[in-house]
């Protein structure tokens, strides 16, 4: 039996695995990470801004919200980074139709041809470490959308959640018989933060620890680089569900368009 999981954050020298977690654990991922009550707001959003277009996700893994979306009548396209995601997103119902391409958010695929959404969602997009690769995705998402499409992500409000008491250890819901505890660690000189999971696996196969670290930006620095990259904020929302952005909001969701 696995020993149980201490509400002590893991050490600072632990070993990391953030370049590797999608590829060790791409059959654990869903349940660890799914959030699966966010999906169907995330897809009803995404399919009003699509309708019957063209959406392209950066961070599609397994096909949490890609799925659902093509069962609306999206044509739903991806980019990962990990081959193994991939492979168990190809391997699902529906999976064959979306096409994915191996790569990184700062390179993404262009034929010449623009899409009616690109989207991030999950905070993938402060897995960009610098603010320089941040800008890069921004200014190749304006290309990709053309004078009509949409850009959207979700994101942390960092100056909410540092100081937030769960910030320094609480449970993920949703994650089954597993039990995942979420840790995080600000560094605001740096701009960066670490999540750290603690996790137990109901099936006795041994305690995990995974390392991911992000570089995080306010919504006005994110204003700014979509204004540099020739987009504008349309709409921010409190949630996927569309509620209000109020002060307290933990995370925003935002939809850039290009600038007028």
């Amino acid at each position: 039996m696995s020993a149980p999981v201490s509400l002590q954050a893991p050490g600072p020298a632990e070993p990391s695995v953030a370049a590797s977690y999608a590829r060790r654990f791409a059959d654990r991922y869903d349940t660890w990470f799914g959030r699966k009550g966010l999906t169907k707001d995330t897809v009803d959003l995404l399919a009003r801004l699509a309708g019957s277009g063209t959406a392209l996700e950066l961070g599609v893994g397994t096909g949490r919200i890609a799925l659902p979306l093509a069962r609306r009548g999206v044509r739903v396209e991806g980019v990962d980074a990990s081959p193994e995601m991939a492979a168990r997103l190809a391997a699902r119902s529906g999976g064959e139709h979306i096409p994915v391409t191996i790569g990184d958010f700062t390179r993404l695929p262009s034929d010449g041809r623009t899409v009616d959404v690109v989207f991030l969602a999950g905070g993938t997009f402060f897995e960009l470490r610098t603010q320089e690769d941040q800008l890069r995705c921004f200014r190749h998402a304006a290309a990709l959308i053309g004078d009509d499409g949409a850009f959207v992500l979700d994101a942390i409000v960092p100056e909410v959640l540092i100081g937030a008491e769960w910030s320094r250890g609480h449970v993920v819901p949703e994650t089954g018989e597993d039990l995942v505890v979420l840790y995080r660690r600000f560094d605001s000189a740096a701009q960066r933060y670490h999540s750290h999971y603690a996790i137990t696996p109901a099936d006795g196969s041994g305690n995990v620890h995974i390392h991911v670290a992000f570089r995080y930006a306010g919504a006005g620095e994110l204003d700014l680089m979509a204004r540099a990259a020739g987009l504008e904020l349309r709409e921010r929302y409190g949630s996927w569900g569309g509620a209000p952005f109020r002060d307290g909001c933990p995370y925003h969701v935002s939809v850039y368009r290009p600038a007028r």
